[in-house]
């Protein structure tokens, strides 16, 4: 008898295993296909654009943790290397945003699975991602658009929408801030909506 439930055990978690490659597989996909639906920016130029990427990932580390959010974010990314226009750059910043929100949700999740708990993860891994997107615009993204763009340009085409912004700080703090802690509310509340009821799916329950 105690050899049947041995055998029957370690069958059981390598199909457990199985299972949730597959998942993770199957949400980096999606997430790369959502990549490229991307929608304008409000009060920003043509060039500042969103997408909702995300929230596959968001799913993968609510359903299995953490570390799975952290490697749809990085078959994503590195997927998207095959047709960069950044050399890489774009996409290295958009993996540290992206990996900064799953990983802060799913490790909130972790510890207490409840809705009261995935509210929470949700508006606080907003914010931490919020933070990513500021230090990713200033220090890797915004130089890379001065290659194509000068500074005074650049600023401009954000001053055009909001007057008050003068400075690479202001389109950090007035723009990228606010505009990626929105998305991350965004995609919070769409996996709010739809977690529970792809967990059977994602799970095989």
């Amino acid at each position: 008898m105690n050899r049947t439930v041995t055998m029957q055990q370690p069958k059981r978690a390598a199909a457990l295993n199985i299972r949730t490659i597959t998942m993770i597989a199957l949400l980096s996909a999606m997430a790369y296909v959502l990549a490229f639906v991307e929608f304008p920016v409000p009060l920003s130029p043509s060039f500042a654009r969103m997408d909702l990427s995300d929230f596959p990932a968001l799913i993968g580390a609510f359903a299995f943790g953490p570390i799975s959010g952290l490697l749809i974010e990085l078959v994503k990314n590195a997927l998207q290397l095959l047709t960069t226009s950044t050399g890489g750059i774009g996409e290295v910043a958009n993996f540290l945003m992206g990996a900064s929100y799953v990983v802060a949700a799913g490790v909130i999740y972790k510890y207490r699975k409840t809705k009261k708990t995935a509210l929470l993860a949700c508006v606080a891994a907003s914010f931490v991602m919020g933070a990513a997107a500021a230090l990713a615009n200033y220090f890797i993204l915004l130089p890379l658009f001065e290659t194509f763009m000068p500074l005074d340009q650049l600023i401009a085409s954000f001053g055009a929408f909001m007057p008050f912004i003068h400075t690479k700080l202001d389109i950090v703090l007035f723009n990228a801030l606010p505009f990626n802690i929105l998305k991350g509310l965004v995609i919070g509340g769409f996996t709010m909506l739809t977690y529970k009821r792809l967990t059977p799916v994602l799970k095989g329950r």
